[in-house]
Formats: structure tokens, sequence, C-alpha cells
């Protein structure tokens, strides 16, 4: 396996608190990774200090073989790493086509931006048919798909997706969840931070648990599906 990702001996604090404490993630090339964790536990910091949102206090973040620790974030996304953050974070007053063509502002070649939008609206055929609409009136699923999308006008290698089923219907979810499987046919590698842990063990290969900025648990996504802690804690 090749690794894309490689987190070594993360320290984040948050003024005085101390958000992550030693975290060390590998994701390899290809893979679904899941981080799941009650709230506030660490993980959307994670995700921000990868893209470059926030500063580490300490430790190393490996990139395709780059050090990115200290990069700019907008360096991070031309390397090939796109964020969808935890509630969506749509432009609202802008349409659907309008925040597609935002999510490749690092790309200049128009035609293949083009193709590309047509490539968003053939795995989200929903966006397709409001591609005029304003965002900020599409209902919370279509909001979801939207910022996923967005995120992949950007070619990424890794994308990083934050909460993607928070405040949606069941229904939605298993819809988005589909869609990520999907993306994974498509070679793009995935860093998933997930509230429904059931769900992000069953489409991951691999699965990490974050307790109060610490790695407690790590292993095969089947196997902490049946691991009885993870049960317990996050199951239900």
């Amino acid at each position: 396996m090749i690794k894309l990702l490689e987190i070594n001996n993360l320290f984040v604090n948050y003024g005085g608190i101390q958000a992550l404490k030693d975290v060390n993630i590998i994701v390899n090339t290809g893979e679904v990774v899941t981080l799941i964790g009650a709230n506030g536990a660490g993980k959307s910091t994670t995700l921000r200090a990868i893209s470059r949102l926030i500063n580490p206090r300490r430790g190393e973040i490996m990139y395709n073989g780059r050090n990115i620790t200290r990069r700019p974030s907008h360096e991070v996304v031309k390397l090939g790493i796109a964020h969808s953050p935890e509630g969506r974070r749509i432009l609202a007053r802008q349409t659907v086509l309008d925040n597609l063509e935002l999510g490749a502002y690092i790309r200049s070649n128009a035609a293949e931006i083009k193709a590309d939008i047509n490539q968003q609206f053939e795995l989200f055929p929903r966006l397709a048919e409001r591609r005029h609409q304003l965002a900020g009136t599409l209902s919370g699923g279509e909001q979801q798909m939207l910022a996923i999308a967005r995120a992949l006008m950007s070619r990424p290698k890794l994308l990083l997706l934050d909460e993607p089923s928070l405040g949606l219907a069941p229904a939605i979810v298993r819809e988005i969840f589909t869609i990520i499987q999907n993306l994974r046919a498509t070679g793009v590698t995935i860093l998933l931070v997930e509230q429904n842990a059931n769900l992000a063990l069953q489409i991951a290969d691999r699965g990490y648990v974050l307790e109060a900025g610490c790695i407690t648990l790590t292993g095969k996504a089947s196997d902490l599906l049946n691991d009885p802690r993870v049960k317990q804690a996050y199951l239900g």
C-alpha cells in the first residue's frame, strides 16, 4: 500500500485547550478511512489541521511524500487535498453553477472545468436540475451534495469529508453514503469524519477512534464494528 497521508505526533491547541494530543494517522491511496468519536473529540480539528485552516503546535503532516505542516491552505488545495466542511458552507446567494465554478478556482482550463461540472451533474442529477437555483434555497441533502461536488471540482486525490450526514433524513443519508462509495470506486481517497459510526464503518476500510483529542483505538473497520467498546460507546 502507498501512503498518501501520514500524520505524526500531531498536537493542536485552541487557546489554552489541547484539542489534539499525539495523534498518528495513516491514509493509503484508494482507501476510505473514518474518524469516529463523540462531539468535541477532535475529529473536525484533525481535518482542519490537514487542510491547513489551523496551525498545529507540534507534529508533522506528510501528504504524497511532502511535508505540508506549514504550507498555506491554498497550496494544499493545489497539491490535491479538498475539504468538504461540517455545516456544508456553501455560498447561499450564489447559484449551484457558481458554487461549482468557484470550487475550481485553482484551475484555468475552461474546457476541462466545464467537462468536470458536467461530470458532477452526472454524479448528482438533482444538482443538474437546480443548476441555476440559488444554493441557499436547496434542501439540506442537496446542499450537502453541492458541498461534495464543489470540493471535487479541484480534482483532489484526497477528499476530507466532515459530517456529511449531519441533520439529514435517513433516506438522504443513505444516498450520500452511496455517492461516497461511488467516489471511492473512481479512485478518490477519502478521510471521513462521521457521527453515524455504524454507517461510516460499513463503508470504510479502516477506522480510528478519537476520544478527548487522543486516538484510543484503530483497526480494520470490520473489526471496529464488532469491537464491544465501539459497540457500547458509538453503535448503540
